[in-house]
């Protein structure tokens, strides 16, 4: 009579996806001899760059706005001491600075946005990034072929073991059957653009994203007694 093993095994599977969004970002920054005027020097700038995106549509980023076709951000504001980092700069000067995201959805748009950041003489670009939604169509088929590899590799062992694979115990995300050193579902940005200075614009390409999905199952496998 056969016995009843259970076998551990896991499954992962990988899809190549064209990116949902890009994202875009750079550094306003000015020097003045006074905090409020390398403050007002970088706002002003702020105003002409967000002017300029507003006319391509640009809207800025909100929990409501989020999904919009272009929006930006200012994630941080800081300023200092120029001597901070040159000693040899001009005493009393200060530098301020502001970092911007800017999201473009509508990769149609990929090359206007980036080219109308490229004019701002104000705004050094730092490069570009490439997003997959967590809801994207793609993740689902990935997730179930990742789910195939694991009872594929069971039926492996299974008749390896001179018996029948019967069925499915458990099915979790990498990691939560035990194995803390695993890794779960992740989106690969493969490469990211670096843009210094203020030069014409390259084209940018949208960067196809890897998606890859791991998963852990157990599975009841009917098995012969080893002789």
């Amino acid at each position: 009579m056969p016995d009843e093993v259970v076998l551990s095994v896991r499954g992962e599977a990988q899809r190549a996806v064209a990116p949902d969004a890009a994202v875009l970002y750079g550094q306003l920054s000015a020097f003045a001899p006074s905090k409020a005027e390398a403050l007002a020097l970088v706002r002003a700038a702020q105003d002409v760059l967000v002017t300029a995106l507003s006319a391509l549509g640009a809207v800025p980023l909100t929990a409501a706005a989020e999904r919009s076709p272009l929006t930006w951000s200012v994630t941080s504001v800081a300023t200092h001491d120029e001597r901070i980092y040159d000693p040899d700069a001009t005493a009393g000067r200060i530098f301020a600075s502001a970092h911007l995201n800017v999201t473009v959805r509508d990769l149609r748009q990929l090359d206007e946005v980036a080219g109308t950041l490229g004019r701002q003489s104000a705004l050094e670009l730092h490069g570009a990034s490439w997003r997959v939604d967590p809801d994207n169509p793609a993740w689902p088929p990935v997730r179930a072929a990742a789910i195939d590899a694991a009872i594929a590799k069971g039926r492996d062992y299974a008749a390896a073991l001179g018996g029948t694979l019967r069925r499915v115990l458990q099915v979790a995300d990498a990691g939560l059957l035990g194995n803390d050193d695993a890794v779960g579902e992740y989106e690969g940005t493969p490469a990211a653009l670096a843009m210094g200075g203020h030069s014409a614009m390259p084209s940018l390409d949208p960067v196809p994203q890897e998606l890859r999905a791991v998963i852990e199952a157990r599975l009841l496998a009917d098995v012969p007694p080893i002789a």
